[in-house]
């Protein structure tokens, strides 16, 4: 079921956005260079698997049974992705190469509210649509 996987999501991106984000500023340069790395490397072979198995369900929902509700929700999905790989990625690339640190965390942590919002609006339109069959 997709919300299973939707809600794996978005319990996993609060805790990124009001846990792991800011807690960087934190680090002394250092030692988040240095867990940085490792950081990434874990995250990644967590939530790429799980953002896979989310844009192709809901590709795959989308094209068996088309709706309105089912396109919003792709859409919403795909910005995820656009903002995943435009944004955040080049931001963890510029905290790697020690390019202004406290900065750059700050703008992934104010960046990151943008996947935030979508995953939460994502879940809850399949709520309510949950709600309303």
């Amino acid at each position: 079921m997709i919300i299973i996987i939707d809600v794996g999501l978005l319990v996993l991106i609060w805790m990124v956005q009001l846990l792991i984000y800011p807690s960087f500023l934190y680090f002394e340069a250092k030692d988040l260079l240095r867990w940085h790395p490792l950081y990434t490397r874990h995250m990644t072979v967590i939530v790429l698997p799980l953002m896979v198995a989310e844009l192709l369900t809901h590709m795959w929902l989308l094209y068996t049974h088309f709706s309105y509700i089912q396109l919003l929700l792709c859409i919403m999905v795909v910005s995820i992705w656009a903002v995943t790989f435009l944004v955040s990625v080049p931001l963890h690339g510029k905290i790697s190469k020690e390019e202004n640190l406290k900065d750059t965390c700050k703008s992934l942590v104010n960046t990151n509210w943008i996947r935030t919002v979508l995953w939460s609006l994502v879940v809850l339109v399949q709520l309510l649509i949950g709600i309303s069959d």
